[in-house]
């Protein structure tokens, strides 16, 4: 294990930096990484790593999502209303609507399959968003009209909202029914999540303020409280709904607008730890990618995944009817949520481990559209925000 995690490390950062000096996002190297020394390549990587994986994969989402939570002023958010909500599912049924019209067309799928595909492409990464809408707010760009936290909102239930619609349609293909009713989870969870998140945010503001603790220890706090909100959602799931990652998030926000000269304190903590958490996130992320898998799919797929993006763009132009953006700035909106990667390696494989006919298809596309999307949006992300939105 030591010495995978001496490869992913000093590969990782190498790799990072070599595509940074090339002014191509830092991700990629690290997502290159993953598959050169994933179990498709040359299978460097300890199996007791790739065991825990996914758990790796969450830990890091968790403190990126409390770097956004530690950042979002909840008056900003008020600010941003209804587009901010919007953008939560109607770029991402767009886009499922979109791989389920044409999917069984280019792909040969039936239409309950090419739906299950819509929902495994349609989530955003917030992986690869927020850190770079967190450097757009700390410089001050979009930052009058309240972009990055519009677009960071958007991104966090987005993930939400597909991944109900993913279980929901492949209970379906299980020969189970289709219940509308499972949709209403969805803005439960979400509630559920924040009244969490910001009734232990409240406590800890409290305790913190009345006892004498180093910040590295509130850290490590929060992260537990954290870990445990997520832990928690698994646990009550079959019984009643939660996000536990909306929690995170409401809980960083809340120690923001309680406690504001504290949480900036803890967000520079957070950024160092970030630091780790990313090259594990995304090294993690292309070791999950089968490359062999790729060698199954034509021309078809890229027709498909530029066809639902195109669709996801539509989307985010219709949340933002009647907004005071530019066309650039809605532009930079639309590249923005572009990005997949961490959903998108996390439920590929499930349809054909479901015994879907297409699942081999469904892994393959999903593996693609990592490939295809990441750089697309970050790179779209890094060069045209400077020339896009409004400095501040």
């Amino acid at each position: 294990m030591l010495f995978s995690l001496s490869l992913i490390l000093i590969i990782g950062f190498s790799l990072s930096g070599l595509f940074n000096k090339l002014k191509l996002p830092g991700l990629l190297g690290m997502i290159l990484t993953g598959i050169l020394l994933g179990p498709y390549v040359l299978n460097l990587i300890s199996p007791e790593i790739l065991m825990i994986s996914p758990d790796l994969r969450e830990i890091a989402l968790i403190v990126i999502l409390m770097r956004a939570g530690l950042s979002i002023d909840l008056s900003d958010l008020k600010k941003v209303g209804r587009p901010a909500f919007l953008m939560c599912f109607v770029p991402a049924t767009f886009e499922i609507l979109a791989v389920s019209l044409f999917g069984p067309k280019l792909l040969g799928i039936s239409l309950v399959e090419a739906a299950v595909l819509g929902t495994v492409l349609a989530a955003v990464s917030p992986a690869v968003i927020v850190p770079r809408m967190l450097k757009l707010m700390t410089s001050g760009h979009g930052k009058n009209k309240s972009i990055p936290q519009l677009i960071m909102a958007g991104a966090s239930v987005d993930d939400i909202y597909v991944i109900v619609l993913f279980t929901s349609f492949l209970n379906l293909f299980k020969g189970e029914t289709f219940s509308v009713t499972t949709l209403i989870t969805v803005p439960l969870s979400i509630i559920t999540g924040i009244l969490l998140g910001a009734f232990t945010g409240l406590i800890l503001v409290k305790l913190f303020k009345r006892l004498h603790i180093r910040d590295t220890i509130k850290v490590l706090i929060i992260l537990s409280i954290s870990f445990l909100f997520v832990t928690l959602e698994s646990v009550i799931k079959p019984y009643f709904p939660l996000s536990g990652l909306i929690a995170v998030m409401a809980l960083g926000g809340t120690l923001l607008k309680t406690y504001a000269l504290l949480a900036k304190r803890l967000m520079s903590k957070f950024s160092k730890i970030w630091v780790g958490a990313e090259i594990l996130l995304f090294v993690m992320v292309g070791a999950a990618v089968n490359i062999h898998a790729l060698s199954d799919i034509g021309l078809n797929a890229f027709f498909l995944i530029f066809i639902a993006l195109l669709f996801r763009v539509i989307g985010v132009g219709f949340s933002l009817i009647l907004t005071p953006l530019t066309i650039k700035e809605r532009f930079f909106c639309a590249l923005a949520y572009l990005p997949k990667a961490t959903v998108q390696a996390a439920i590929g494989a499930i349809p054909l481990s479901a015994g879907m006919p297409a699942g081999d298809t469904i892994l393959s596309m999903a593996v693609l559209a990592i490939l295809v999307t990441a750089p697309l949006g970050a790179l779209g992300i890094d060069l045209t925000y400077a020339s896009f939105l409004q400095k501040d």
